[in-house]
């Protein structure tokens, strides 16, 4: 019977997953913004509550991926597919495929990988106390700047450009999905002491974060994720060296 609290919190991820895909292929951007948050608070209790609770089971594992796959699969797939759709002169699915136009699906690379993403960490035994390659809630919040820039700045606004253009839209798609996948071991965040030298990544990341969040807003999501991945890289490098 414990378990159906942290598996009730994993369906309301599920749950305002399925329903952030329709509200952003509906232009809906601000219920699905709010709804991608809600399912990330959600994918984050859940197992923390199991782990209080001693209410993990195979089940709840399972269910959490398949939730995974739709709150942070299956809605960057669809963000990208819209922001994509919105480069061409249709306005919709049918006159896509009436017209011969199939650039807006390329989005949907980002679903694929994040299932290999997700199915991958389910079976690597690596990634038990940190993470290799981008998580997908990571992955998600990064491309939901895309619409909290059509809700927060205007068409002519450089940087809403830049989300405009097509190959700065693909390149994205294509790296992201990468990185997914990719072999890069990423700074764990969780703290096994407070001392400086063996914290040092970990505080200049944090202090970064909070100094970019004060200045540039929901802009610094985006910013703090690639200072992550290439702080990473930086702390590899240096880990080999020793």
């Amino acid at each position: 019977m414990k378990s159906i609290i942290p598996n009730s919190l994993t369906a309301l991820n599920l749950f305002c997953g399925c329903i952030a895909v329709l509200s952003f292929l509906c232009e809906e951007n601000l219920l699905g913004i709010i709804l991608v948050f809600v399912a990330a608070i959600a994918d984050f209790f859940d197992g923390f509550v199991a782990r209080l609770l001693k209410a993990q089971s195979e089940l709840g594992k399972q269910l959490d991926s398949l939730a995974d796959m739709v709150s942070f699969g299956f809605v960057p797939g669809t963000i990208l597919y819209v922001a994509l759709l919105k480069t061409t002169n249709y306005s919709d699915f049918s006159e896509l495929i009436e017209n011969n136009e199939y650039i807006p699906f390329i989005g949907f690379l980002v679903t694929v990988f994040s299932g290999f993403r997700l199915a991958k960490f389910n079976i690597d035994t690596r990634q038990s106390t940190s993470f290799i390659g981008v998580p997908t809630p990571a992955n998600t919040l990064f491309f939901l700047t895309i619409p909290l820039i059509w809700l927060n700045m205007e068409p002519t606004d450089f940087i809403f450009k830049v989300i405009s253009n097509p190959s700065v839209l693909i390149v994205t798609t294509l790296l992201f999905s990468y990185l997914l996948i990719a072999e890069i071991p990423l700074i764990a965040l969780k703290f096994k002491g407070v001392g400086l030298k063996e914290n040092v990544f970990r505080y200049v990341l944090i202090v970064s974060g909070i100094i970019c969040t004060i200045l540039l807003t929901y802009l610094a999501i985006p910013v703090i994720l690639v200072f992550y991945i290439l702080l990473s890289i930086i702390e590899n490098i240096s880990a080999k060296k020793e």
